[in-house]
């Protein structure tokens, strides 16, 4: 008789976030990139000649353009086999009860509905390849604060969007970049004036319904000089048997004395390839802030990058990831001193169990300008298998003497006479390791709003628990 099958994490119940809808749409591509395909997503938003423009440009580097060479395996991934652009049958609503039942109970069931009548001033939520819903307080309105789709964004206010587009994110950056910049669709656009304080946080999340699909969401944040900002942006999605593809861009300008901070909770599927890309330009005394938790997806590449061009700038990251059986997260962070006295932190955790892969890339890179700037990374990994595999891969790229750089790298196991004190407690062996493990994570919580921070423990706890099982 066959012995029961272990439960590998890759088979666990991710309870809500695996619930599917019918895969429905009212519009749709064919599979693969061609120019007939750009033109047919540019024509069906109706855009200005100039995205057009772009996205052609992007789509003719795309094409020439080789996979990189260091990271993850990406020959399996097969872009032909991807549909590029779903409409979903819903126009975008400003208020959930206008939106078709299944997708509104999807985000019911995700809290996002709860989490905007208690802790947010607004939100926006994206299903496949449009925004469904917008919605920001009036009270924001009213002292000049924009927040949109980008879609609207590129109609309402072409000036500004034209000005920043693609100016933190050009396609040539990468190969996936291009391949954004040639079928991006969606995303939020906000833009908060001089000296005005955003004092709660917006919220978009990113739900991808659709199998086979990519979703390519452009978000753009400006921050003008003194203003402040909080965004979230969560996002999930089911599981199937074939492969899914997320290509997002969030570029972020943030001005004299301002301040930013982007939190986000990326939490897709393991037939996901999650290949996004974030960055920010910062001004003099200006400050960006990442907090990132990197849960899911097959294979994950992402760096916040902070580009500190004004002096005084500064840049913070905290993140975690968590590989499970059969996942490659390639994760870390970029930063690019390019003014005097200049500072940024990194602090990261990754976790691995089963034969998963964490891998930090950290790069720090001054100009000769760079003077009196200071740097540090802290980074932390814990293995809770034999077959688990970590790495760190630090690049520090530095054109002054004059610059204070501090890098420090750990990897350990859990300790397991602190297992054994908590089992002479009355606690269970599982239980004992899901509390290190949380208590290992618990810097990253702390930075995150509540519900955030709620839904990164319990997403610890289900990959444990699939550990387990």
């Amino acid at each position: 008789m066959e012995s029961k099958k272990k439960t590998y994490i890759a088979d666990i119940n991710r309870g809500i976030y695996d619930l599917k809808n019918e895969f429905t749409y009212s519009q749709k591509t064919d599979k693969g990139l061609n120019e007939d395909i750009v033109r047919e997503i540019s024509r069906n938003k109706k855009e200005p000649e100039w995205v057009l423009e772009k996205r052609l440009k992007s789509l003719e580097i795309f094409n020439k353009t080789e996979n990189p060479t260091w990271g993850p395996d990406l020959s399996e991934f097969d872009i032909s086999e991807i549909t590029t652009y779903i409409r979903p049958k819903a126009g975008l609503a400003t208020n959930w009860d206008a939106l078709p039942g299944d997708i509104r109970n999807t985000f019911d069931v995700l809290g996002i509905p709860e989490a905007e009548k208690d802790a947010l001033a607004g939100v926006g939520a994206q299903y496949d390849s449009e925004e469904v819903y917008h919605s920001i307080k009036q009270y924001l309105i009213d002292q000049g604060v924009i927040y949109t789709d980008f879609d609207a964004a590129i109609r309402e206010y072409p000036d500004i969007v034209k000005k920043y587009f693609q100016k933190a994110i050009p396609p040539t950056l990468h190969k996936y970049a291009a391949l954004h910049g040639a079928v991006f669709s969606g995303g939020s656009f906000v833009y908060v004036p001089k000296g005005v304080n955003v004092d709660i946080p917006l919220q978009s999340y990113y739900r991808l319904n659709a199998p086979g699909a990519g979703q390519f969401e452009h978000t753009m944040i400006i921050v003008e000089e003194g203003a402040n900002c909080h965004f979230i942006e969560g996002c999930s999605a089911p599981k199937y048997d074939v492969t899914n593809l997320h290509a997002g861009s969030v570029e972020i300008f943030v001005g004299k004395n301002a301040t930013m901070r982007f939190s986000t909770i990326e939490n897709w599927s393991r037939n996901m390839y999650n290949l996004n890309t974030k960055r920010a330009i910062v001004e003099e005394n200006g400050r960006i802030e990442w907090v990132s938790g990197s849960f899911g997806s097959k294979v994950s590449m992402l760096y916040p990058t902070s580009i500190l061009i004004g002096e005084g700038a500064s840049s913070e990251l905290t993140s975690i990831s968590f590989a499970g059986e059969g996942q490659y997260l390639d994760n870390g962070a970029q930063v690019f001193h390019y003014a005097p006295n200049t500072k940024s932190s990194m602090n990261t955790k990754s976790i691995s169990s089963g034969n998963g892969v964490c891998v930090f890339r950290g790069v720090i890179k001054s100009s000769e300008n760079a003077n009196g700037s200071k740097s540090t990374v802290n980074c932390e990994s814990l293995m809770l298998s034999e077959e688990s595999r970590s790495d760190t891969i630090p690049v520090i790229d530095l054109y002054t003497d004059d610059i204070d750089i501090g890098h420090e790298a750990r990897i350990g196991k859990i300790d397991e006479s602190s297992i054994f004190y908590l089992m002479t407690r009355g606690i269970s062996e599982q239980e004992a390791r899901a509390m290190l493990v949380r208590g290992f994570a618990n810097p990253v919580a702390k930075e995150l709003p509540i519900e955030y921070a709620v839904e990164m423990n319990n997403l610890i706890n289900m990959e444990l628990e699939g550990t387990n099982g």
